[in-house]
């Protein structure tokens, strides 16, 4: 069994260079089936989710090569056919096939996708928006059998901004006939980044960023290239190991408005902070205020950073009240720190955190992906050895992330035992 080995209280000093987003490229893998051709996706991140696509492409026919962190992608062989439980479980972002490999085909089979349990994530605005384009949503127990004689364009409105729903339906409705509004639409820059390449292979997409998506349909895309954005999210987590631990520790590589809500609340709590164009460095400090943080889509402060920034926010003075919006089970993390020697109280969708706390080594349980990602940096901040069990979550979401802190001055070990 893999576990992360954590001893704390050392100082992160040096660079991190962050990776491509993974929200963005389990999305642009998936959207390559729409070409006909070869397309080429650059910046890709060497996580265990993207492996899981590509066995999934490389089961429906397409040829996969790596290099470094480029792939590319062969479709000239491609075959629809249904995607089997044990490939449709191992991700979330599997349920993209849905969307592409209707535009495609018009027909598609697969199950229920896997993830991360953090809530009830129901997939009912993409069959929502698959049914308003024309197709048939059949659903036999764990399988979805989704079918059109012909995709027309439609009105979409989202009752709420999901940027799965806003990225499936985007995949579906690029070789639909007519015109495809998606209203309300989600901003994130991941769907800036699909429609971009989409438009690379002749898609006519507009709006993308912006509440209303426009896309006139097309009959074939080409040949096409893109290049993942850098994962913001990746950022966060970094940056905040750098308010924790960091001694001038550089994250580069990032787009600086991605990570803006971030870092206003760390200025907001008196964190040092020295933003550039494309990187940033940050340090430690032990006069931290409490903040009040309110999980909201893009451009709001991200669900995804919610758990990492608990641990930083254990050491500021006073209360801090953290609310999730998005996910109504993203708290199981709260158990662990709270072991560890934090005083957080669970209230419905928020949290209390009272600091500051000095926050003792345990072993721990990374339930999920971002609460892995929260456990580990209180373990870098903590007395003495954590040990986090079930990291398979952390590894599938955050590229050498061992690697990268070693680099700075972590003592964190990979072991398998």
């Amino acid at each position: 069994m893999k576990k992360i080995k954590i001893n704390g209280g050392k100082d992160l000093i040096g660079s991190i260079k962050i990776s491509g987003a993974k929200n963005s490229a389990v999305a642009l893998v998936p959207a390559s089936l729409l070409s006909d051709g070869v397309v080429t996706i650059d910046n890709v991140p060497n996580i265990s989710d993207i492996t899981a696509l590509n066995e999934i492409l490389e089961y429906l026919g397409a040829k996969v090569t790596r290099e470094n962190d480029k792939m590319i992608i062969d479709q000239t062989n491609l075959e629809n056919k249904e995607i089997p439980e044990s490939k449709a479980k191992k991700l979330r972002a599997s349920y993209y096939f849905m969307g592409a490999l209707l535009g495609k085909y018009k027909k598609v089979e697969i199950y229920f996708p896997g993830g991360c349990s953090i809530g009830a994530r129901p997939i009912n605005l993409h069959l929502k928006g698959f049914e308003a384009l024309g197709a048939n949503v059949i659903e036999k127990g764990n399988k979805y059998i989704i079918t059109a004689e012909n995709l027309k364009g439609n009105n979409i409105y989202l009752d709420v901004p999901s940027v799965g729903a806003t990225i499936n339906i985007m995949l579906a409705a690029v070789k639909a006939s007519g015109k495809t509004i998606i209203d309300n639409a989600a901003k994130e820059p991941e769907i800036v980044n699909v429609a971009t390449f989409l438009n690379n292979m002749g898609a006519k997409i507009t709006g993308a960023g912006t509440s209303e998506i426009k896309i006139i349909g097309v009959d074939k895309l080409n040949n096409g290239f893109t290049e993942v954005i850098p994962d913001r999210i990746e950022a966060g987590t970094y940056v905040i190991a750098g308010a924790l631990m960091g001694n001038d520790l550089k994250i580069e590589n990032i787009i600086p408005e991605h990570i803006e809500s971030l870092t206003l609340k760390l200025k907001e709590m008196g964190v040092p902070l020295q933003i550039y164009d494309d990187y940033l460095i940050v340090s430690k400090t032990d006069n931290m205020k409490p903040v009040n943080i309110r999980t909201l889509g893009y451009p709001g402060f991200p669900t995804d950073l919610q758990q990492p920034i608990t641990s930083l926010l254990i050491g500021c003075s006073g209360i801090s009240i953290l609310e999730e919006t998005v996910y109504e089970n993203r708290f199981q993390n709260v158990a662990f720190l709270n072991e560890m020697g934090a005083d957080i109280v669970v209230d419905g969708r928020k949290i209390y955190i009272k600091g500051p706390k000095q926050l003792s080594g345990k072993e721990v349980i990374a339930t999920d992906l971002r609460a892995g990602a929260c456990l580990v940096l209180a373990g870098l901040k903590a007395k003495g050895l954590t040990v986090i069990k079930e990291v398979d979550h952390i590894l599938r979401g955050y590229e050498n992330i061992i690697q990268k802190l070693q680099k700075v001055g972590a003592d964190i070990n990979l072991v398998d035992e």
